[in-house]
């Protein structure tokens, strides 16, 4: 895990991300039964201890008897056997190229950044308090699970200021900047408006300071915590392409934050991924070599949960054909079928680009009497639907 430590929501009621962690758990995904059991506190999302979460997946996999694992490079598409390529954002150059020529077709790109983290212990407590965003969470280490630091109007501007005027990095000649709206660097968000951070990241709502409960901040800087041991935070939605002089000068303006000491800074790569619509059927199998599937970000879906659920549902249907029979993608009415429907040809090819789950991608749930449905009532009918059918599929 790079860019952050957290899956998003864990609300299967109500939110599309958490339908999908349901959809998972339900299936028995090592994704998320390893993510249960390295949880640690992030109110209504699920977060991870990074390093032993990824530790304790890759002992899984090397000790499953039907697994071996081998780190030969693979350099072109094989033309028998079943296949699935799950490369992620970085695929090889040689495979790249291999790719390109069995499609014709070039593969994507678009940019992607990463938060810094830092240490907790550099964090000044006096400026910054603990609470989750309208205080959400079952316990109280869910509901002060994240650090905010309050700025002033002074302060916001200051900073907003210094934010558009330094140093970022170069793209290389003949790169341009395409990025994924869900992870745009925040400096890229300013840039199209001075208060475009304080409707997004630093949003002040549902939070009060508690060394100042009667002055309401102008914004609001929220860090995660990164680590079940609490010594390390990210900066929520704080993804950057500044250099990291210029990262450290300009994230010390953040009240509380003015001696921060980082364990590692932002940074930005670049990612790629295929024109999955014109390229993959519903078995998300390779139409010109059907016995390649693809999986994971490589095909256009965004995010830690929505790339391991691919993966998941190409190895569920892979099997299937091996044991021969066929299994139909999940319904596009459950979050990995609307995943799967986006991605195979509900996308259009021409302005294809990285998609989360959201409920947008759903047939529309009916209209009742008097209009539609209010917008908790409507969310928890996708997501009632939803698990009905996900059942469905899984009894196939």
């Amino acid at each position: 895990m790079v860019c952050s430590n957290s899956f998003r929501s864990d609300d299967d009621e109500q939110n599309a991300v958490g339908l999908v962690h349901w959809e998972m758990r339900v299936s028995n995904s090592l994704i998320m039964t390893t993510a249960d059991k390295h949880r640690i506190p992030a109110g209504g999302a699920l977060a991870v201890d990074r390093e032993p979460y990824a530790k304790s997946i890759t002992a899984a996999i090397n000790a499953h008897p039907l697994i071996e694992v081998s780190y030969e490079e693979i350099t072109s598409l094989p033309d028998d056997g079943q296949w699935i390529v799950a490369t992620g954002p970085l695929t090889s150059g040689a495979l790249a190229e291999a790719i390109q020529g069995e499609t014709g077709a070039e593969a994507l790109a678009f940019f992607d950044a990463i938060a810094p983290i830092l240490y907790a212990d550099s964090i000044d407590m006096t400026r910054a308090w603990m609470q989750s965003r309208y205080d959400k969470g079952d316990t109280e280490d869910e509901r002060t699970a994240y650090l905010n630091c309050p700025m002033t109007k002074i302060q916001y501007e200051a900073f907003i200021d210094a934010l558009l005027s330094a140093d970022k990095t170069e793209f290389k000649p003949g790169e341009k900047a395409g990025y994924f709206d869900g992870c745009l660097p925040i400096e890229v968000m300013a840039e199209r408006g001075r208060e475009t951070l304080r409707f997004g990241p630093m949003k002040p709502v549902g939070l009060t300071n508690a060394h100042e409960p009667d002055n309401k901040p102008y914004a609001v800087v929220q860090l995660r915590r990164d680590n079940a041991l609490g010594t390390l935070f990210n900066i929520v939605g704080f993804q950057t392409k500044m250099k990291y002089g210029a990262q450290k000068d300009v994230l010390r303006m953040i009240p509380g934050l003015e001696a921060a000491e980082f364990a590692r800074l932002g940074g930005i790569h670049r990612n790629s991924f295929i024109n999955s619509p014109t390229l993959l059927n519903a078995q998300m199998q390779l139409i010109s070599k059907p016995n390649i599937r693809f999986a994971g970000q490589i095909t256009g879906v965004e995010g830690y949960v929505e790339s391991a659920a691919m993966g998941m549902v190409a190895g569920r249907m892979a099997a299937a054909e091996i044991l021969g029979r066929e299994l139909p993608p999940p319904g596009p009415d459950t979050g990995c079928g609307a995943l799967i429907t986006h991605i195979t040809g509900g996308a259009v090819a021409k302005t294809f680009q990285p998609m989360n789950v959201n409920f947008g991608l759903f047939p529309p749930i009916d209209t009742v009497k008097g209009g539609r449905k209010r917008r908790k009532e409507r969310y928890k009918a996708y997501t009632d639907r939803a698990k009905e059918s996900f059942a469905d599929w899984l009894a196939m």
